[in-house]
């Protein structure tokens, strides 16, 4: 038997259908096994008897989870070379996604360990408060913009992580960092239907863009950088881990997510989530 999948067909996704299996019923075959061992003449064979096994993900089932429209999308860009090796090669995995209502999406647990044998290359992170490099670098950036799309979408927040200082090519206090094994981003489907995660990435940027059936509207406020921090002077000795960094001063800021329901206007919820980054430190 093959489950019902989802693919895109002229920009919004489709039902690809079910296919029920066959599996031969040995018993009922081999009923027909002394009759053949004592048969005369070279026929000697006989049909094997199948029964019809059923998909565990019917064609109905996909169709009920009324995947039919964008529930939220974002995009970030700014990204080059290496990065941009990983970022296209996580969205490929992540691409086609679908969560049913109630579970919950882990990027780790779908996309298992990052590493070279996967294809991942070395590329920048943030390593001790301070620029370095690893393989998998650069996954935040995927990370980032899928934590927003969710987040449009009005999907509830299971787990994400901030980096520990400003990027400034995200959103602050709506960004979110991961590193396998340790931190993680996670959502659940908090709606009554099914989603699919369509993702895809060029040479500078990447869309994640999240379907299913809308029925929320979603406002983010941001707040005014409050609690300015000075960075500090690090040196480290020349050499390939010494990446030089001019430093950018620390701040707190804080992110309101409102969501209202699309029919009746009606404020659901109002949240709000306080960040506090580190001041990237002058490196020498």
């Amino acid at each position: 038997p093959k489950d019902a999948t989802f693919t895109l067909t002229g920009g919004t996704p489709s039902v690809v259908p079910s296919v029920t299996g066959d599996k031969i019923n040995w018993p009922k075959t081999l009923e027909k096994l002394p009759a053949l061992f004592t048969a005369a003449g070279p026929q000697r064979s006989a049909e094997a008897v199948y029964d019809r096994i059923e998909p565990e993900f019917t064609t109905k089932a996909a169709e009920d989870l009324g995947i039919t429209e964008p529930m939220g999308e974002f995009t970030t860009s700014g990204f080059t070379g290496p990065s941009g090796v990983n970022i296209r090669l996580v969205a490929q995995e992540v691409n086609g996604a679908v969560v049913k209502p109630g579970e919950v999406f882990s990027l780790n647990n779908h996309t298992g360990p990052r590493t070279a044998a996967e294809g991942y290359v070395e590329s920048g992170i943030i390593n001790h408060g301070r620029p370095d490099k690893a393989v998998g670098g650069g996954i935040s950036q995927f990370a980032t913009t899928l934590y927003n799309a969710a987040y449009f979408a009005g999907l509830e927040d299971v787990a994400h992580t901030e980096h520990s200082y400003y990027i400034s090519r995200y959103p602050a206090a709506r960004e979110a960092t991961v590193f396998d094994g340790v931190i993680d981003l996670q959502f659940r489907n908090n709606t009554p239907k099914g989603i699919y995660i369509q993702a895809f990435a060029d040479s500078s940027q990447v869309t994640v863009r999240i379907w299913g059936t809308k029925t929320v509207e979603v406002e983010s406020i941001t707040g005014e950088r409050t609690r300015p921090t000075e960075p500090q002077t690090v040196r480290v000795p020349a050499g390939e881990d010494c990446i030089a960094s001019d430093g950018a001063p620390g701040f707190t800021i804080s992110d309101t997510r409102v969501i209202t329901d699309i029919a009746t206007g009606r404020e659901i919820s109002r949240t709000t989530r306080t960040v506090k980054y580190d001041p990237v430190p002058i490196v020498k």
